[in-house]
């Protein structure tokens, strides 16, 4: 079976997307099908139609990396019923269309019980890329668990726009930075190095999320909110060569081995890392809700909006 994997960016971004990668290359490894990588496409919903309508033709099934195919897929999907189709981080089902979520939520929750347990300014900062639903999810977990921590604890909290440039992010970093906050849970693809930047230069501690950050950057990166984007990425594909098309979102959480977790560095005190197991433990056993929307009041640094 011919099956197509389809990324939003670059697929080598030190992110959501090289998790994803990892995945897509077991599976071709394994035999599972004939796998053809297309990457690079602009975040724009136009550039996606035409790449996607380029790509389908010449493939039995594709998988769409990401939240940002939740609009293009469907469509596409009803327009090749003959066709197999799924979305890894989606939201939306059909006949020959299947979405897979590894809940970020979780992992961003229990970031934000880490976070509040770190602070002494009483300010912690979220700097997230592209308004799309996994991220969107993703920030309202963290500022749940930074207010199931401590309900005191402000949270700054931003979408910029960019998943991939450096420069915007730095800034954005820095913003929050001066404005008082001494952690930052970023979710962020090859953008995370402007992110890195400025946390290194303001002496302040940065959770990262999808990889583990910890073991690549231990002087900046305190912990790191893993989500293995690759399991759905194979789960998806063979189901796809299976025949199968779920009906329900597949979910991957707390309680699918070890799919989603907290990856906490040395440097967490012995009393944080025992809250975030408690809240770790509270989230499995049902008696913890993430809220999965936030209506608060969102950081617009001035210097970002008047650069555009």
């Amino acid at each position: 079976m011919k099956i197509a994997v389809f990324f939003v960016g670059e697929v080598q971004d030190d992110g959501f997307n090289a998790s994803a990668l990892a995945g897509a290359e077991r599976a071709a490894q394994d035999g599972l099908a004939a796998i053809t990588l297309v990457s690079g496409v602009r975040y724009d919903q136009d550039e996606i139609r035409a790449r996607l309508a380029e790509v389908v033709p010449e493939v039995d099934g594709l998988v769409f990396i990401g939240g940002q195919g939740n609009i293009a897929t469907p469509e596409i999907a009803a327009r090749h019923p003959d066709k197999r189709f799924a979305i890894v981080q989606g939201q939306k089902t059909g006949a020959n269309l299947a979405s897979y979520d590894v809940r970020q939520e979780d992992s961003a929750f229990l970031a934000g019980v880490l976070a509040a347990h770190l602070s002494r300014t009483g300010i912690v900062g979220h700097l997230s890329g592209h308004r799309v639903r996994p991220g969107l999810k993703g920030r309202a977990a963290f500022v749940a668990g930074v207010a199931h921590a401590d309900p005191k604890i402000k949270v700054l909290t931003g979408f910029c726009g960019t998943q991939d440039d450096s420069a915007v992010t730095r800034r954005w970093a820095e913003a929050e930075i001066a404005g008082g906050a001494d952690v930052l849970f970023t979710m962020l693809n090859a953008a995370r190095r402007g992110a890195v930047e400025a946390c290194r230069a303001g002496r302040v501690w940065q959770i990262g999320n999808a990889l583990d950050w910890v073991a690549k950057d231990p002087q900046v990166f305190v912990a790191s909110a893993l989500a293995r984007i690759d399991l759905g990425v194979e789960r998806a594909i063979g189901d796809m060569v299976a025949g199968h098309s779920p009906e329900a979102i597949v979910e991957f959480g707390l309680n699918t081995g070890d799919a989603v977790s907290l990856r906490l560095g040395s440097a967490v005190p012995a009393a944080a890392a025992a809250a975030v197991e408690a809240a770790a433990s509270a989230l499995r056993a049902g008696r913890i809700s993430i809220p999965d929307t936030y209506d608060g009041p969102e950081f617009e640094p001035e210097a970002v909006r008047c650069d555009g």
